[in-house]
């Protein structure tokens, strides 16, 4: 029997609230064991910072430009992960020793397969030499050289979840972050993973603009269950020609404008953001074969009652929150970057044609190992 990895994973998403840790221990294949979950928030001068930085970055030349300011806030958010990962183990009452490698995704600042460029924040070097432990990071580079758009990395992660979870195929996962993707795993033993279009980002970016920032998100869809969709600026957002484009395919948050929305009530525009969020994940259906037989949400955007009540009647599917099944859906990406950090250091694949579009299944993440 392959020897069991202790991993720690940390993510830092899209939302920019603060860094999800998870220890897991699973052999890179179908053994997996959590052995628990941290969450640490961002303060808001943190955010501000990361949401300044994400502002001036719309293209890779824009990385060269602003790296003074991005080395800056990297080594601030790589000190914050370290910090991090002391508090997890304290938590949980783990000795350093027993761990045997972390998985560090760091925070998007930028990503555009068009460019065939990535990059997070949070440098695996120098957080090595802070915890005295081997690091994975940098996890989309390979993909991205390899003809694959570098996301999404996560559908391997749910493959093992189906599993555990004796989910009977077809099924789908549906990760409802700052953009949302899903994961189809079908009777064929196939993944097939694709962004569907906005998740939280818009309604939250909305938020934030309208409220001078007192505002950071809609909390269990309370706006958007107060609102009207308007119907013609929902039709125009879903004119988009991404959403008829055949998968695999990725997008960026640099993707998304509010321009349409700006000149409606809040409470308009956050539930036709709402509406938009919920229809083009049950419209992305229509790329497979067979209708899944249930919906697994996942991410933030699960606790939004107004897209989990839409997404449930628009798709007329069995529709359950992942925590449901006893798996707190706050941590599944720290999760599954803690089990692709083992797949990684084992040299196993991470992405595949049908995840990614990478030309063929490909290992990714770069290893530091501390000496």
């Amino acid at each position: 029997m392959q020897k069991l990895i202790t991993s720690i994973g940390l993510m830092s998403g899209t939302s920019s609230d603060g860094i999800d840790a998870s220890v897991i221990k699973s052999d890179g294949e179908d053994i997996f064991d959590l052995i628990g979950n941290y969450f640490y928030p961002y303060d808001n001068e943190t955010k501000l910072k990361i949401r300044k930085l994400k502002e001036k970055i719309d293209k890779a030349s824009d990385l060269k430009k602003n790296q003074e300011e991005i080395k800056t806030l990297e080594k601030e958010i790589t000190l914050l992960h370290f910090k991090v990962i002391n508090l997890l183990l304290n938590k949980l009452k783990i000795n350093k020793s027993e761990i045997d490698l972390v998985g560090l995704h760091g925070h998007t600042i930028f990503h555009s397969f068009h460019e065939k460029k990535t990059k997070q924040l949070g440098d695996g070097k120098f957080l090595s030499q802070l915890t005295g432990l081997n690091v994975i990071y940098d996890f989309r580079e390979n993909d991205l050289n390899n003809g694959g758009q570098g996301a999404p990395l996560v559908p391997i992660f749910h493959k093992l979840l189906q599993k555990k979870l004796q989910l009977s195929p077809p099924v789908v996962f549906v990760n409802i972050g700052g953009i949302s993707n899903l994961t189809y795993l079908n009777n064929n033993d196939e993944i097939i993973s694709f962004d569907t279009g906005p998740g939280n980002y818009l309604i939250d970016k909305m938020l934030q603009l309208k409220s001078n920032d007192k505002i950071q998100y809609d909390k269990n869809g309370e706006i958007a269950l107060k609102g009207k969709i308007d119907k013609n600026i929902l039709n125009t957002y879903l004119e988009d020609p991404y959403y008829d484009l055949t998968p695999p395919k990725s997008l960026d948050v640099n993707d998304f404008n509010l321009s349409l929305v700006r000149g409606i009530s809040l409470e308009n525009s956050i539930t036709t953001l709402s509406e938009l969020t919920s229809l083009t994940i049950v419209n992305s259906f229509n790329f497979f074969l067979k209708k899944p037989k249930e919906i697994i949400l996942c991410g933030g955007g699960r606790k939004n009652n107004y897209i989990y009540k839409r997404i449930k009647k628009i798709s007329n599917i069995l529709t359950h929150n992942i925590d449901a099944y006893e798996i707190d859906g706050d941590f599944v990406e720290s999760q599954a970057f803690a089990y692709l950090a083992i797949r990684s250091y084992l040299k196993k694949s991470i992405s595949f044609p049908k995840t990614t579009g990478v030309l063929k299944p490909t290992t990714g993440g770069k290893l530091i190992e501390f000496k």
